[in-house]
């Protein structure tokens, strides 16, 4: 069963995508088609459409071809403000039944971004794990009171704009758990944390791109149980509960809530307490 009150934006139209970026290279537009009727079949709630460095026009069409086979509304994925303008005048929101898009994604250096709520409304999701500092240089945030001061920076500048907070999308960002060694899970969970518990920014969304949770690990433990997508339910187990209600993920990934003695929550957990490379032999000994 899907878990309540989870939405997911399919992942699967992205540039970054190996298989992806076949079809875009190709020009198959059938498939790229077939990925967003897949995705909607499969439980999406968004269809995320990433076209990658292409030209601005082509964002745009891309938009009409996924609205054209689905009413999912899409989730315009570009950093760049000239594609991000056209991809919104191409949404038909009527198509989606008047749902928003979304626009992936807005941070401290792209606040530009914002003013394209005159082109058309929108739900940004606000890339809370980068900061500006006091010279103007942007710098990654290295904690997670650092995290939640950026978060709040955002919502209330997108509130300047007429974006409402319950439009605001927070992405705290998520890193490889088998690679960490300088705590970014626990940074993350204590982000979470922090910006569940702050009354400013009651009824604010939260989201992350769930897939890098656990990306370089085996698709399988040595048991022949899969890897992935139990450890990626585990970190939604603990984080649903406090209001990640978003993920850009895989509609084939089968998330759950996991009960609490489930091999991967038992490794996630201890995750949280572990620090440097113990971490990385803990997830290793999770899936060997």
């Amino acid at each position: 069963m899907p878990i309540p009150n989870l939405t997911i934006i399919g992942e699967s139209i992205n540039d970054s995508v190996p298989s992806t970026h076949k079809l875009f290279e190709a020009g198959d537009l059938e498939g790229l088609k077939a990925l967003a009727i897949s995705q909607d079949t499969g439980g999406a709630g968004y269809i995320d459409v990433n076209v990658g460095p292409r030209p601005a026009d082509f964002l745009a069409d891309m938009v009409r071809q996924v609205q054209g086979v689905t009413a999912k509304p899409i989730s315009i994925d570009t950093p760049d403000p000239v594609m991000a303008e056209a991809g919104l005048k191409a949404y038909d929101a009527a198509r989606a039944g008047g749902a928003l898009p979304i626009l992936n994604s807005i941070a401290q250096t792209r606040r530009q971004m914002f003013e394209l709520v005159k082109i058309a409304p929108f739900m940004p999701i606000l890339l809370a794990s980068e900061r500006v500092d006091a010279n103007g240089v942007s710098q990654h945030c290295h904690t997670a009171a650092e995290v939640h001061a950026t978060a709040r920076e955002l919502v209330a500048e997108a509130g300047k704009h007429g974006i409402p907070v319950n439009h605001c999308i927070i992405d705290p960002a998520i890193s490889p758990i088998g690679a960490d060694s300088d705590g970014r899970f626990q940074c993350l969970m204590g982000a979470i944390n922090l910006i569940h518990a702050d009354p400013a920014l009651k009824g604010v969304h939260m989201s992350v791109g769930l897939s890098n949770f656990s990306v370089m690990l085996p698709p399988k433990r040595a048991d022949g149980s899969p890897t992935k997508g139990p450890l990626e339910s585990a970190f939604l187990t603990l984080a649903v509960p406090l209001g990640m209600d978003f993920v850009i993920g895989s509609v084939k990934r089968n998330y759950a809530i996991l009960p609490d003695d489930h091999p991967a929550m038992l490794c996630v957990k201890d995750c949280l307490t572990l620090e440097g490379f113990d971490v990385i032999m803990r997830v290793q000994e999770y899936y060997s």
